[in-house]
């Protein structure tokens, strides 16, 4: 398996620039996980990766040697698409052969290889059927089964699991996590979905206009991000966030505030009752049954929207007043810049 770096690399489109320059570097064996809003740069990044776009300036290392001036086909990367991107006339066996046929791999080895691939994947029963005779899963199997045939160095994924319904992206994260702990392989993963960064990465990146704002294990930047838009961007439900004066205020919360914090984060499974006058009264809006959780939107006395996660068995009602507060270590603060302090 192979290590990756990227040294200031920029990309210009038009005049604009949508990578203004990144630096990173991906260890061998690391599933890594590129997340951010839509529009941020991850499948740009992914693309020059791949090679199917040219940096603007930069450099690009794998295993250490510049790769820039290196075509797609020659750099040793497999990319899994959203769209699966098969043929449909051909059989799941030809179309994980195919790209071995076309660079004149002999026939036993083809039919070595993708045998193993298949049997890795639970795709042995299914080789002689064709794309429309799958499920979306079965399809993304193949899909991923057809980069595994080419032993690459680096295995690059663009939001494989998008298209896919809720019950089977769960179960594919968990196949996912499987197939990198069999191969032991340098594996990129876009996605927009935080919950997917969070279930699957050794390490997450997370980009904002072309700019990373955090690298870091899923715990790291769950429990310590560095500014705003992190915080905002990594759990669900997302974090809330107080004016610091008010939270100030708050007997219970005071010692938590820093001096010069503006602005304070608490996530919504952090909240814990209060005595009356003791915690931030808080004004109930609604509520959402979860099962063993209850989300319970509310509002501040200043009319800033805040959300819980409490007890299943709570029955808050609209207009019904609930006092609380969290413990000093979950309470996050941030400066005028959104800095975390």
């Amino acid at each position: 398996m192979s290590t990756l770096e990227l040294k200031s690399i920029e990309k210009t489109f038009d005049q604009t620039r949508v990578i203004p320059g990144v630096d990173l570097q991906v260890k061998d064996g690391e599933f890594v996980v590129f997340v951010g809003p839509s529009g941020c740069g991850k499948s740009t990044l992914l693309r020059m990766i791949a090679g199917l776009d040219m940096p603007t300036s930069g450099d690009l290392l794998i295993d250490g040697q510049r790769v820039n001036d290196v075509g797609a086909a020659d750099r040793g990367c497999a990319m899994v698409f959203q769209s699966y991107a098969l043929y449909p006339h051909m059989t799941v066996y030809d179309n994980m052969a195919f790209g071995l046929e076309n660079a004149k791999v002999p026939k036993a080895e083809i039919e070595q290889k993708v045998r193993s691939a298949a049997a890795l994947l639970r795709l042995d029963q299914l080789l002689a059927r064709k794309p429309t005779q799958l499920s979306g899963g079965q399809r993304q199997r193949v899909a991923i089964g057809r980069a595994i045939v080419r032993n690459p160095k680096i295995f690059l994924f663009d939001e494989p699991l998008s298209n896919l319904d809720a019950e089977l992206r769960i179960s594919m994260r968990s196949e996912l996590r499987e197939l990198h702990r069999r191969l032991r392989a340098t594996m990129i993963y876009v996605t927009h979905d935080q919950v997917e960064a969070m279930t699957m990465a050794d390490k997450i990146v997370v980009l904002r206009a072309g700019r990373i704002e955090q690298i870091g294990a899923p715990q790291v930047l769950y429990e310590k991000p560095c500014n705003t838009f992190v915080a905002g961007f990594i759990g669900s439900p997302r974090m809330n966030f107080l004016p610091a004066e008010l939270v100030r205020a708050c007997p219970a919360l005071a010692a938590a505030v820093p001096a010069a914090a503006k602005q304070i984060g608490i996530r919504p499974e952090h909240w814990v009752p209060a005595p009356a006058g003791q915690g931030l009264a808080l004004t109930v809006a609604g509520s959402e049954y979860l099962g063993a959780q209850r989300l319970v939107q509310a509002r501040l006395p200043d009319q800033t929207p805040v959300e819980l996660l409490l007890p299943g068995d709570r029955n808050d009602a609209p207009q019904d007043v609930i006092h609380m507060t969290a413990d000093a270590g979950n309470v996050h603060a941030f400066d005028s810049n959104d800095q975390r302090l």
